[in-house]
């Protein structure tokens, strides 16, 4: 008889268990700014732009719009810490700023 390396001493085959992760998302954060009858919109738009410098001129002037039209923009929708950040920061500079989980 020929020893097989691929069975076990039992003689039964042994099959390599693969494991399998399961990456479970960490959930994520709406950052909302609110409208405000302050603040002019070239202030909104230059101060979205300091704060979120990912942010295109035409995407902080297309939040701008949408929150004065609406009443209310999403800004961007990222993890719980830097949506504080984010939201603390537009506070900080006179915006009203929300946060809120993304459904």
């Amino acid at each position: 008889m020929v020893d097989n390396p691929s069975r076990g001493t039992s003689g039964a085959a042994v099959l390599d268990k693969k494991t399998e992760r399961v990456r479970k998302t960490s959930p994520r954060y709406k950052v909302l700014l609110h409208n405000d009858p302050v603040n002019t919109m070239d202030y909104v738009v230059k101060t979205l732009r300091q704060v979120v410098p990912q942010l295109s001129e035409q995407d902080a002037m297309a939040i701008m719009l949408e929150t004065h039209e609406t009443g209310i923009g999403l800004v961007i929708v990222c993890d719980l810490e830097p949506a504080e950040f984010y939201s603390e920061s537009l506070k900080s500079k006179g915006l009203t700023s929300t946060i809120e989980i993304e459904s």
